[in-house]
Parts: C-alpha cells; sequence; structure tokens
C-alpha cells in the first residue's frame, strides 16, 4: 500500500508539474526572437503572407519575428530544417498544401514526415488558381472548354510537376474525362511567358500571378477552383459552378510547430494569428494577394491537413505522377 500510494503521488506530482511548465510556457513564451522559416524564395506568395504575419505578431509581442527563406527542392530543405528544429517554439514554419499535404506523395526519399513530424497551429489563408486560356482558344467558358477537349488535346502549362497548378488540370481532366498535354516549366513566371505567347493554351494559373493579365485583357478567365467566387474576379464563376460540380482546389498557407512543441505555445500563437487575421488591415492585405482568410482551431487545422493529404496522395496515384 505504501509503494502505491507513493506511485501515486509520484504520478500527481508528474502532472502537476507538467501543467505548471505548461502554465508558465503560456505566460512567458516569446522571451527571444521567433525564426518563422519560408521553404520558397523571397517574393512568393508563401513569403509575402508569412511578412504579413510575423510583421504583425513582432509587433503584438514585442519580439522579432525573422522570415528566414530555405527554398529549394520543392520546399523540401525548408521543411526538413524546421522537422529537426528544437520544440521550444521558436523555430516554425510556415508552410503550404505542396509542402505539408502534397510532397510526401511525390517525395519517397523525404529525411521527414510531414504527418508525423509537425504540429498544425493555424490555418492563415487559402489562395485559389484560376483557369485561363490564351485569347486565341475559342472557348469563352468552362463547358466550352470542355467540349473542346473532347475533340481534340489542348496543352497546358504549370510551374513544375507535382505542384498546385499541375494537380490542379489533373483533377481537372479526372472529373471531365478529358486529356491534356502537361507542359511543365521551372516556376510559374516561364509558365505564364509561354502561355501569353500562345506556345501553350492554357493554365491552371495563381490568381496573384495572373491577375493583371486577366484584367488587361491578355488572358481569359474561364473559371476559379475554389468553392466560392473571389472578389477579385466577382464575375467569374467558379469551376464548380460553371460545369463540373464537386471541383475544388484551394492553395492553402499555414503555420506548424515542430512535433513536441508545448501544447500550451502552439495554443498561444493560433490564438495570437487568428486575432491578427481579424484586422481590418491585415484582411485587406491579404485579399490585395488573391488570399483568404481562414484561422480556425489547432484541431481543425490538422484535420484538414489530413484530409489534404490523403486526397492528393490519390491523384497522384491515378494520375501516375512523379518527379525528378
Amino acid at each position: 500500500m505504501r509503494l502505491i500510494s507513493l506511485l501515486l503521488a509520484g504520478g500527481i506530482a508528474a502532472s502537476l508539474f507538467s501543467i505548471s511548465v505548461g502554465a508558465q510556457a503560456q505566460t512567458t513564451y516569446p522571451t527571444k526572437p521567433i525564426r518563422l522559416v519560408v521553404p520558397f524564395g523571397a517574393g512568393s506568395v508563401t513569403d509575402t503572407l508569412a511578412r504579413i504575419v510575423g510583421n504583425k505578431l513582432g509587433e503584438a509581442w514585442s519580439q522579432p519575428v525573422i522570415v528566414d527563406n530555405r527554398a529549394g527542392a520543392d520546399g523540401n530543405i525548408g521543411t526538413g530544417y524546421v522537422a529537426s528544429a528544437e520544440r521550444d517554439g521558436y523555430t516554425l514554419l510556415f508552410g503550404a498544401a505542396s509542402t505539408n499535404a502534397v510532397n510526401p506523395s511525390l517525395h519517397r526519399n523525404l529525411k521527414f514526415d510531414a504527418m508525423r513530424d509537425f504540429v498544425p497551429v493555424i490555418n492563415v489563408a487559402s489562395v485559389p488558381n484560376v483557369l485561363v486560356v490564351h485569347p486565341s482558344v475559342p472557348a469563352k467558358s468552362v463547358k466550352g472548354l470542355i467540349e473542346i477537349l473532347h475533340k481534340q488535346r489542348y496543352a497546358f502549362a504549370s510551374g513544375g510537376a507535382g505542384g498546385s497548378q499541375h494537380l490542379s488540370a489533373e483533377l481537372f481532366m479526372s472529373m471531365t474525362k478529358t486529356e491534356m498535354l502537361h507542359v511543365p516549366y521551372k516556376g510559374g513566371s516561364p509558365a505564364l511567358t509561354d502561355l501569353l505567347a500562345g506556345r501553350v493554351q492554357m493554365m491552371f494559373c495563381n490568381l496573384p500571378l495572373c491577375l493583371p493579365q486577366i484584367r488587361a485583357g491578355k488572358l481569359v478567365a474561364l473559371g476559379v477552383t475554389s468553392a466560392q467566387r473571389t472578389p477579385l474576379l466577382p464575375d467569374v464563376p467558379t469551376i464548380a459552378e460553371a460545369g463540373v460540380p464537386g471541383y475544388v482546389v484551394d492553395g492553402w498557407f499555414g503555420l506548424f510547430a515542430p512535433t513536441g512543441t508545448p501544447d500550451a505555445i502552439v495554443r498561444k500563437l493560433n490564438a495570437e494569428v487568428a486575432r491578427i487575421l481579424q484586422e481590418p488591415e491585415v484582411r485587406k492585405q491579404l485579399l490585395d494577394q488573391g488570399a483568404v482568410p481562414v484561422a480556425g482551431s489547432p484541431d481543425a487545422f490538422a484535420k484538414f491537413v489530413r484530409s489534404e493529404h490523403d486526397r492528393w496522395a490519390e491523384v497522384i496515384r491515378r494520375a501516375n505522377i512523379t518527379v525528378n
């Protein structure tokens, strides 16, 4: 009985210690600069959104939030760096659908597990792609394009195999029973250049990249990939309402911490970023980039990331997509 009493007392003490540490982390964090790793280059959509949120987070907590661009290997270099970082909340990942949901099915020899090695903190924003065609294409609607594709084969551009532009097209082909020729480029900008020149006929383009060309009349927007229309192109229907029911693809961006980061810190980060996303100035900055603020709890984000991982794994498997 004495042994049992000692064990119970030890367990209670350990629990109280854990609660005390968590409460202390909640109260004192952060006490030094936070490193926010962006696994893509400066000027990318991921980088722009990370700086908007990071600047506001630094102001709120009176601690610098340093954006650290670690680009390369489709985002795997920066993502892997955070996966092996200290679990103290001072090294975070500003990840994306590609890094935390798609890449695990494309790259077989990763030195980290995107599902196991990260705690999803908060879904920051979603950015749709927009289906655009060169003005020489006779289709003026999604249904019109599908009719043409059932008769002839068009070439579509993307910023690289396995990216959101490529996968948007693969899902479109699967749901419409059409076939197109994939022409991958080393980034969205050179893909857009060839589309404007008419060397390829169409593209599922990141909205911020193609918006100026759409407004200038150099490209024709047929539909957006999101579930709702974007306020930046209010007259352009979603692809789902334009003829492909159930079609939804959102490029999303969120904050992740290495697994093992104290839950109190994860919750504190979630609450503060959620508050920041409600600020009118921040919402305008995001919307100007074609991004829609999302927020939500860590648990909801974790469930969403898992569903995205499983969804794209199936698309990649069916299309037999591989990367070098």
